[in-house]
């Protein structure tokens, strides 16, 4: 998984048909997707609850691409074992989600992980400044965690303040939440080079009809290349 900086689509298999991952895994990555984005919430850090450490490694034969992991779970450090054996290649943990962010960073690339620290729309960019020379990814929520489909917060100021801190250190901005062809090209051009897509990339499409993920993510494409 080396790095660059190429702008990435992963899109987030919450907005996948949940009877059919394995097929709808496959039809994202042969339509295009770069990363396969797995949510995982427990119910308690977020107001929802999607999928464990045996549901992830369910994923993982089918995932061809980088299986990007984002814990929306509190706490997070006794997890990280598991989500490793169950083979992400990207772990994600909140900075809110307790008070030792820099263990659990250490903890995830001790597992063999590239490690991701999230931000909730509240939370600024300075606080991942002291952790920049040890991430490799930082995830930069444009929702309030916890379900898919919302109304996009813009963060576009946040993204830049990130991009200038980070200057040439390897580390992706990731973008999650809200991400469509209206929302990319901003995001875009404040930095941005991983964008989280659920259902702007699975809308109107289905398994037996592939082609429209392909479009829907054409369309998010051409939106910041344009």
């Amino acid at each position: 998984m080396a790095f660059d900086r190429s702008v990435k689509i992963a899109p987030s298999i919450l907005s996948a048909d949940f009877a059919n991952f394995g097929a709808e895994i496959r039809a994202i990555e042969d339509q295009g997707a770069d990363w396969v984005h797995v949510d995982v919430m427990d119910g308690h850090f977020v107001p929802n609850l999607t999928f464990g450490p045996p549901a992830v490694k369910a994923f993982r034969p089918h995932v061809k691409t980088v299986m990007d992991v984002h814990l929306m779970i509190a706490p997070v450090d006794q997890y990280i074992d598991a989500y490793a054996d169950a083979g992400a290649d990207v772990l994600t943990a909140h900075i809110e989600a307790g008070p030792h962010i820099h263990r659990t960073v250490q903890a995830i690339k001790a597992a063999g992980m590239k490690a991701g620290v999230a931000l909730n729309p509240g939370t600024p960019a300075e606080s991942v400044q002291h952790l920049l020379d040890m991430v490799d990814l930082i995830c930069v929520m444009t929702v309030n965690p916890g379900f898919g489909g919302q109304k996009f917060i813009d963060m576009t100021d946040k993204v830049r303040a990130l991009r200038s801190m980070i200057g040439d250190r390897p580390v992706h901005i990731e973008i999650d939440g809200g991400v469509d062809p209206k929302t990319a090209p901003k995001l875009v051009e404040a930095g941005a080079d991983v964008l989280v897509a659920g259902s702007a990339v699975f809308k109107g499409g289905s398994v037996d009809n592939p082609v429209v993920y392909g479009q829907n993510m054409d369309a998010i494409r051409k939106s910041f290349s344009a």
